[in-house]
């Protein structure tokens, strides 16, 4: 490994995040980690057309920030892996914030100390309605009870181990629908754990899907969780989520 690629990569799929990709970056920058200055930093641009790459590359005086191109979600983040020489590799959403200054660092250590293949947190809404964190919640609970049964988590934060994350294929390019869950069930249960803490995201999956939409999408992955296919046909999501 080239060392000055540090120990982490982080990749960060984008199509026209200039008003929120700032927080996230910003908050990136804030962490006590202390290899950050080694940390690759890759923004997955997937044509954007409101500035969104010259503004990740005005962080390049506080992270180590390259821009490069991306795509669908999935696209961006195997781009992203395959540039990495680091062990590990944490994906991120562009609209996440790490409130937590030590959550990096904690994340990290929890991973190398119980040698883990992937790593997640809990996702709580910081502009939202009761209703919003209400969901989040019962989203938090179904990911604790995955441990027991079939690992998940979703794109908003997963930290992988590198090799693994190649040894399971990556992320699905095919797949048009929940492709950071298709990935996550194929970790071994002993080898995921979810890092005490929080990330912060908007609300604007539910602005943009409603509460009841989000809640079935959700209800019908979990019940398609041993049909691989069903991930491979469009459910719609993208061309009603995007904002």
């Amino acid at each position: 490994m080239n060392m000055s690629q540090g120990k982490l990569t982080i990749v960060i799929p984008a199509k026209n995040e200039s008003r929120l990709l700032p927080t996230l970056l910003e908050s990136l920058s804030r962490q006590d980690y202390s290899l950050l200055p080694s940390t690759k930093v890759f923004v997955a641009d997937a044509g954007s057309s409101d500035g969104t790459p010259e503004l990740a590359m005005s962080y390049a005086d506080r992270l180590n920030i390259q821009v490069i191109p991306g795509g669908l979600p999935s696209v961006g983040r195997n781009a992203g892996a395959r540039m990495a020489e680091a062990d590990y590799v944490l994906f991120i959403d562009a609209d996440m914030e790490l409130k937590d200054q030590t959550l990096l660092r904690r994340a990290m250590e929890l991973a190398e100390k119980r040698k883990l293949h992937c790593v997640t947190t809990n996702i709580w809404c910081s502009n939202g309605t009761l209703r919003d964190n209400l969901l989040y919640i019962g989203n938090n609970i179904v990911q604790y009870g995955s441990t027991m049964v079939m690992p998940f988590s979703t794109g908003m934060f997963m930290l992988f181990e590198r090799e693994t994350f190649w040894r399971l294929g990556g992320f699905n390019e095919r797949a048009l629908f929940a492709e950071d869950y298709l990935l996550s069930k194929a970790v071994e249960r002993g080898r995921f754990r979810i890092v005490r803490g929080r990330v912060l995201t908007t609300n604007r999956r539910f602005r943009k899907l409603g509460h009841g939409r989000m809640v079935w999408t959700f209800f019908k992955t979990m019940m398609h969780s041993w049909n691989d296919k069903y991930f491979l046909r469009d459910q719609g999501y993208w061309e009603e989520s995007e904002v």
